[in-house]
């Protein structure tokens, strides 16, 4: 589940390895492209950190993010 914390969107996704992580990462590269709408996150070995906020509406959580992370959900339920 996303929580909203700090005027950010954020959640962490855990796989079984690093190529799996790497691989979800790679998927949601072009998800946020088309979307023109790019997260900030961290990847460490099988564990990927993501944080979503809009910077340009003041770095506030707008539907924006709320439609990139429904995204992102919605690679991480086809990976697993």
């Amino acid at each position: 589940m996303w929580k909203e914390k700090n005027n950010k969107l954020q959640k962490s996704f855990k796989f079984k390895d690093f190529v799996h992580a790497f691989t979800f990462m790679t998927r949601i590269a072009f998800v946020a492209e088309k979307m023109n709408h790019h997260p900030d996150w961290k990847n460490v070995y099988n564990k990927v950190d993501i944080k979503l906020n809009t910077h340009d509406a003041g770095d506030i959580v707008t539907d924006k993010d709320r439609k990139l992370a429904d995204a992102i959900d919605k690679v991480f339920e086809e990976m697993n």
